[in-house]
């Protein structure tokens, strides 16, 4: 049943590449760790190779990845192991890794998740070679994506850089890792859901055409990758290789178009933001896909609120929609009032500048929107989940599914949402929202006394 399932992964993702993918082999099974010699040899068949891990995913698969390569008669140099306790995907550990790797000609081998993927993506781009990934948990999108997220002078942001040439994902170690990291994994993939939404808006707007075969890759199969959340808790192999294969082809989707669009909306806004705010709960930075998943929950939410509004009560004319639409002047103010860092503030208003549009150039859109609203409606509410179904699917994958499991109150929760949409130019709900005049009224009915942020903290619902 579990080599059925990893085969029929693997297949699939296989057959999903193109010419010219960045990615050219993917490896998911159980053992596949046994098989990194040979991956790497149809990949980089010459050369030496070095492995880069931290010094959990040492432990976790990068002393036996290097043991392996040497006994498969590679040349290995010895491992880069980040030691330290504060290690995250900032640029810091970027230009030291690359400054390694520069004194070398070895064709770098990752070991972990997000933090080395990224790391090791982004130095291994500025040295102008390629490089290939071992994954140790299923907790992110990023294996296969193209750019890094990185933090750099405290704004997060994804820096363009290729995918790695092979990827192997031994379900065995994914199975062992620590279970919250397959739980973020699992809330990252079911962000997917109210992110599809926000491009279709964003199509519907006129803002951004949904690219088809990046929506494929993502979207077609996303319901049966997400459909077995107790699965994911339980570290099922079974239900593991269908996370994979989700987050797999999902990076695969960023790369066909060249953007984190097909995976990312409102929902990660909300995740970049506390990364910017350097967020911590109980002494520690809570993972991204821990905070995509308060995300996905604000997200949908927001949604709801959209599809349960009177499309009458829209305005088109000019005149109307200066009564709700603030000049530039007054949202840049804003801005530097919520982001007192100068540098922050800088890049927070060259996000909000390139979408912004006067009065008198939302007429067009508004108008396109509120003609195309039937049709809209019905695709939204085909692509979204009730956030109360999302809700309850992340308590059982043992994924945070109330924002103080993060640390993060209602109300800070709340104010999130405007500074949300500040921080990126890309087109989601919450641009809308506010464009249509709707702000007050639907910030309000979510956290109304009963309604879905009015609720009580039901605590311990992933525990």
């Amino acid at each position: 049943m579990i080599q059925t399932a990893a085969m029929m992964a693997e297949q699939r993702v296989h057959e999903s590449l193109w010419d010219g993918a960045m990615t050219r082999l993917v490896k998911i099974g159980t053992g596949t760790l046994a098989t990194t010699g040979k991956c790497l040899d149809r990949c980089f068949p010459s050369g030496p190779v070095i492995v880069i891990a931290d010094s959990n995913t040492y432990q976790a698969a990068g002393q036996a990845i290097d043991q392996h390569l040497r006994q498969y008669g590679r040349e290995v140099l010895e491992p880069y192991v980040f030691e330290d306790n504060d290690l995250y995907a900032e640029y810091r550990f970027v230009e030291r890794l690359q400054k390694f790797l520069a004194g070398t000609d070895a064709t770098p081998v990752a070991v972990g998740s997000g933090t080395i993927n990224d790391l090791t993506k982004l130095a291994s781009h500025l040295c102008g070679r390629p490089y290939m990934v071992v994954g140790t948990a299923a907790s992110m999108d990023g294996y296969t994506a193209f750019g890094a997220s990185i933090t750099r002078d405290g704004y997060k942001q994804t820096m363009s850089c290729p995918a790695p040439l092979a990827v192997v994902l031994d379900l065995d170690i994914i199975a062992q890792a620590p279970r919250e990291m397959n739980a973020a994994g699992y809330a990252d993939l079911i962000a997917k859901i109210p992110a599809g939404a926000d491009w279709l808006l964003a199509e519907a707007a006129g803002v951004e055409p949904v690219e088809r075969e990046s929506w494929k890759l993502v979207q077609d199969n996303l319901r049966e990758w997400v459909g077995d959340p107790t699965g994911i808790r339980r570290a099922d192999r079974t239900a593991l290789a269908g996370l994979v294969e989700g987050l797999v082809m999902t990076g695969l989707g960023m790369q066909r178009a060249n953007s984190s669009r097909p995976a990312s909306g409102a929902d990660h806004q909300f995740s970049h933001l506390w990364d910017m705010q350097h967020h911590t709960h109980q002494g520690a930075t809570p993972m991204h896909g821990c905070k995509v998943a308060i995300g996905t929950l604000a997200s949908t939410a927001m949604h709801e609120q959209v599809l349960a509004s009177n499309i009458q009560h829209l305005s088109t004319e000019e005149n109307s929609i200066r009564t709700h639409w603030p000049e530039w002047e007054i949202i840049e103010q804003a801005i530097r009032n919520d982001f007192p860092d100068a540098s922050l503030a800088e890049q927070v208003l060259q996000q909000s500048r390139d979408k912004y549009l006067k009065a008198s150039e939302l007429v067009q859109r508004l108008q396109r929107l509120k003609a195309g609203w039937p049709e809209l409606c019905v695709r939204l509410r085909d692509q979204l989940i009730p956030a109360s179904t999302i809700q309850e699917m992340l308590a059982q994958a043992g994924a945070p599914n109330m924002p103080e499991e993060i640390g993060i109150s209602r109300q800070r929760l709340q104010k999130s949402y405007k500074q949300a949409q500040w921080i990126r130019s890309r087109y989601t709900v919450l641009d809308f929202i506010l464009e249509a005049g709707w702000w007050t009224p639907c910030i309000d009915n979510l956290f109304k006394p009963g309604s879905f942020w009015g609720k009580k903290q039901e605590s311990g619902s992933h525990g």
